[in-house]
């Protein structure tokens, strides 16, 4: 026979009253039942959280179970819904509407949200894998060799694409220059990280005024390269061309003279005028700078613009012992070469930097350019070495071959 209890209903039913009307006043229910349950004499507080707990239950309609556990399944899927709402609210601000979010941006998201909303609720918002973030945390803690490899040789990228590069090489060159250093790395590598740094080489723009002025007279020198720009060796050939260059005090001009043996810069010259001083300019530097080893195979190309078809021009490379050869009439391809210059030119100088001030602003920054193009810009028609290197090979060799012809002599 169970034992009588020692309270009466009626302080049951008061004590539980109680509770319900003080609740407001306490921080939690449990902190109100020991309150009532102390001032009442009741034993323990838990016996007085018993009588709550039955009261709800007697209290609660007798409906159907089925019923109630589809208004919890309901409210549940409510919670979620609104849930995943706020996440994709979240998310519009951080995400680029329309685009395939990167798995790093999605693990940063992540992290920055899994405080409130939990992982696997972020994820399933995102449509986006929890194993895949976990592998990715996981990634970060023990980073793989291949990663480890790739940050270093994003460091080594960086300093080649900013330093020997001038933040104009693109992928080639700067696999070419990290090769060149020891520093062995697959061309489809440096692509891929170039990608993730988000740096890239300079690309070619249009738009030029019109900087050859043919000739009107009919006696012209004939094409002698016809297109052909390999040459044996050193002064068999020179490429001649004036290019323009858009400055605050208006349009500037730049000469050049390039050896086709190595494609390296012999002659150059900027004015703000097409006069043939400027063509005459560069050409003097050109006959300077090569001095005694001109020898008399050197052929001069040009086009058919007034600069070159000049008196003074075609004096001068008679003095030397040069032959005249020009271009036909309205075809660029036939001065390719120099074209080709120009437009490097242009890309990795004149649009890179953007802006100009006048004639003195751009010569300084052309000797610049021209002492780096020719001693450490790699050339890709020197098999990836520097014009002025691939020269210096070229008389090692040819130094060489004397030696031994010396000695086989003897």
């Amino acid at each position: 026979m169970a034992a009588k209890s020692p309270y009466s209903p009626e302080l049951r039913r008061r004590a539980v009253r109680m509770v319900g009307e003080v609740r407001p006043q306490y921080p939690t229910e449990w902190a109100a039942i020991t309150a009532v349950a102390e001032k009442l004499g009741i034993g323990t507080a838990e016996t007085l959280r018993t009588w709550v707990r039955r009261a709800e239950a007697d209290d609660r309609p007798a409906g159907n179970s089925s019923e109630s556990e589809e208004v919890k399944r309901l409210k549940r899927e409510n919670a979620e819904l609104r849930r995943a709402n706020e996440i994709l609210k979240a998310a519009s601000a951080y995400f680029r509407p329309g685009a395939r979010c990167e798995t790093a941006a999605l693990v940063e998201f992540v992290d920055a949200h899994r405080d409130r909303f939990g992982v696997e609720p972020v994820c399933a918002a995102l449509e986006f894998a929890p194993s895949t973030y976990y592998a990715a945390k996981k990634r970060e803690r023990f980073p793989s060799g291949r990663s480890v490899r790739d940050e270093v040789l994003k460091m080594e990228i960086e300093r080649v694409w900013e330093k020997p590069g001038r933040k104009v090489y693109g992928a080639r060159k700067v696999w070419q220059q990290l090769n060149r250093e020891g520093i062995v790395v697959a061309r489809c590598t440096v692509e891929r990280l170039m990608g993730e740094l988000g740096i890239a080489g300079v690309c070619a723009q249009s738009k030029r005024p019109r900087t050859t002025l043919p000739a009107e007279f009919g006696d012209m020198p004939s094409d002698l390269l016809e297109r052909g720009f390999d040459t044996a060796a050193p002064n068999h050939a020179w490429v001649a061309d004036i290019t323009y260059v858009p400055t605050e005090a208006g349009w500037v001009y730049t000469a050049f003279v390039l050896d086709l043996f190595s494609r390296r810069i012999v002659g150059w010259q900027v004015a703000d005028h097409l006069r043939a001083d400027l063509a005459l300019d560069a050409l003097e530097m050109a006959i300077w700078s090569r001095r005694e080893r001109i020898g008399d195979k050197l052929v001069h190309h040009s086009d058919r613009g007034v600069q070159y078809t000049a008196i003074r021009y075609a004096d001068r490379l008679d003095e030397i012992g040069a032959v005249r050869s020009v271009g036909s009439k309205g075809d660029s391809y036939d001065n390719a070469a120099a074209e080709s210059l120009n437009s490097l030119y242009k890309r990795e100088l004149i649009d890179f930097r953007g802006s100009w001030e006048g004639v003195m602003d751009v010569t300084i920054a052309t000797m610049e350019w021209v002492a780096w193009y020719n001693s450490e810009r790699l050339h890709s028609y020197c098999g990836g070495i520097p014009p002025k290197e691939f020269e210096e090979s070229f008389y090692k060799s040819q130094e060489s071959t004397k030696i031994t012809s010396r000695i086989q002599a003897i």
